[in-house]
């Protein structure tokens, strides 16, 4: 088995050609052939047919209406076991650590809640500490395409659980680069959101000043699926946030990459990540700039030479005074170089991390996003524990920097390497930059040979938290119409389809490239005429109106239900040589007829 869309089972499942049932025998079959160390704590098949009876049960009641109460139904998934699941231990594979969970974890109850079907917890690099899967004892988690090599880490059974099939979905958590590493090293999509988007109640934490859950998927529209049910602002997390999210871009893409790559030398990653820039260079709407990298790889160093490691001592409190015999050798002696720094070297490392940013933010600009190789190099399992710190330290060289200068990112496969091995890139944005990034990596899966899915991504913005304000379009802004991308780009989402009220005609302008309507209120004459209704962000609003040409304006535009929104109306004067199409009742009908 290997990895599948979201959209591929749920099809499956809407068509009937699989029952909800007959899904978890198939999935539980699968499950006893599955490389066992993937998992700390797996739920029984009688469980898991539990789980999908009563959600059978829930979607006789909820009918046709299914899929938008519960946008994840059927779906299997897994969760990383530093995330805690009500009546399930959480270890954060550390045997002695493990406790029962009295509740879920935020962001694990908006999952189920949305339909999903839980199948385990995962493992992980003890403590969330590591980036290369083995440092547990509960087993060394393995590539899912080639077993000598490491999973990646520290999420390494989640990553291993999607790549193999067994789960549509899994969640890890991201500190250093572990919702992201172990993405590129089994082909596939690790969505590292920004800090806050995702709750982080319930989670062991790491650092907690940067921990992020993170999602694995087959791919960017899977991943971006689970990110618009997961996140949402938890008023119980001090760190959760209302993120403003930038807009989605149709046009021009303005990247920056590394002037210099550091591989260690691997040769198969150096010419993999060449092979990746080639294909986007060739891009007309892409222009690549090359920025030098000194500034994140020094960032990158402070998170394991500098003092934030006193965070991960702090994590567990207690339990690294007392039950220190009890950690892995590996994680004990990364924990306990926290020793080594002073409430001084604190203050004069966030220091220099701010100067860092600083400097960063200024030399991307004048761009749109960076992109960087996922990992420098592809160690085998048999290296890493030879030489485990050292390995293990240059797998963060492409990652360590992006949460402490508070990035998004969104690792993606891209062409493989030439032994056969996975090969990945890295998106990197601001805070906020999430649904531009998820949106960039949907385009660009069809440039490196799986499909397009910018059209399931694009126009399918987070559920909004700040003000907004509704639009209604009736002409050249509808779905799919040449000006949609201009709603789509200030972040609106469809909201509807409706009727204005009886009283209006509609106009093909004359001479307008490309061709609009004008839509005008009058007093007696008039028709109900079909329309769209969008919803924006109000800070996109002034912006949106501004780019709107004579005769058109925003006006306030009445609906069928008597309710008044903001919509395109036209000055009267611009009618002149105008057709009147109020008979076709809306623009569609009258342009499936020219």
């Amino acid at each position: 088995m290997s990895a599948y869309a979201i959209a591929t089972l749920q099809g499956r499942l809407q068509r009937g050609e699989i029952t909800l049932s007959g899904l978890v025998r198939v999935l539980c079959e699968s499950l006893e052939r599955g490389q066992p160390d993937i998992w700390i704590h797996r739920l029984t098949a009688a469980e898991l047919q539990d789980r999908a009876a009563g959600l059978e049960a829930l979607a006789e009641g909820y009918g046709a209406s299914l899929y938008q109460r519960m946008p994840l139904y059927g779906v299997p998934f897994a969760v990383k076991d530093n995330i805690d699941v009500a009546g399930l231990p959480t270890t954060a594979a550390c045997p002695e650590y493990r406790y029962i969970a009295d509740n879920d974890a935020f962001v694990v109850r908006r999952l189920l809640d949305a339909g999903a079907i839980l199948v385990g917890k995962t493992n992980l690099d003890q403590f969330a500490t590591g980036l290369v899967g083995v440092r547990s004892p509960y087993g060394l988690v393995r590539n899912a395409v080639n077993p000598a090599y490491v999973a990646g880490g520290s999420s390494s059974g989640s990553a291993v659980a999607v790549a193999s099939g067994l789960v549509a979905f899994a969640l890890g958590t991201d500190t250093a680069g572990s919702g992201r590493v172990p993405a590129g090293f089994n082909g596939l999509v690790g969505l590292k959101p920004s800090r806050g988007l995702l709750s982080g109640a319930g989670v062991v934490p790491a650092c907690l000043s940067l921990d992020c859950v993170s999602i694995f998927a087959a791919d960017a529209a899977s991943a971006w699926r689970v990110t618009r049910v997961a996140a949402g602002y938890d008023a119980d997390d001090p760190r959760s946030r209302r993120l403003d999210m930038l807009p989605v871009r149709r046009r021009h893409r303005r990247v920056a990459i590394p002037a210099a790559c550091e591989f260690f030398g691997d040769r198969q990653a150096e010419a993999a990540f060449a092979a990746a820039v080639d294909v986007l260079r060739r891009q007309p709407d892409i222009t690549l700039r090359e920025v030098p990298f000194a500034v994140f790889a020094e960032a990158a160093e402070l998170l394991y030479d500098g003092p934030w490691v006193a965070e991960r001592q702090a994590a567990i409190g207690d339990f690294y005074q007392t039950r220190a015999e009890a950690i892995h050798p590996v994680v004990k002696g990364i924990i306990a170089k926290a020793d080594q720094f002073s409430a001084v070297d604190v203050f004069t490392a966030r220091y220099r991390l701010d100067e860092l940013i600083r400097q960063a933010s200024l030399l991307l600009a004048e761009t749109d996003l960076l992109v960087v190789p996922t990992a420098p190099c592809m160690p085998t399992i048999e290296a890493v524990l030879a030489d485990p710190v050292r390995i293990n330290s240059r797998l963060g060289y492409y990652t360590n920097f992006v949460n402490l200068m508070d990035m998004a990112a969104l690792a993606m496969p891209a062409p493989a390497r030439g032994d056969g091995l996975p090969a990945g890139i890295t998106l990197i944005g601001p805070a906020g930059a999430d649904h531009y990034l998820a949106a960039t990596a949907a385009a660009w899966q069809g440039l490196f040979g799986a499909e397009d899915q910018s059209g399931q991504v694009t126009a399918t913005p987070l559920p909004f938290n700040e003000p907004s304000i509704e639009v209604a379009v009736v002409g050249a802004h509808l779905s799919g119409e040449p000006l949609n991308w201009q709603l789509i780009e200030r972040g609106a989402r469809k909201v509807g389809d409706a009727f204005t009220a009886g009283r209006y005609q509609l106009y093909a302008l004359a001479n307008s490239q490309p061709a609009k309507p004008g839509l005008v209120r009058v007093s007696e004459g008039g028709e109900s005429i079909a329309l769209e209704i969008w919803q924006m962000p109000l800070r996109c609003f002034g912006a949106f109106v501004a780019d709107v040409p004579p005769p058109l304006g925003i006006g306030s535009v009445e609906l069928a239900n008597g309710q008044w929104i903001k919509g395109f109306i036209c000055e009267s004067a611009g009618l002149t040589g105008a057709v009147d199409i109020t008979g076709f009742k809306g623009w569609r009908n009258y342009r499936a007829t020219v």
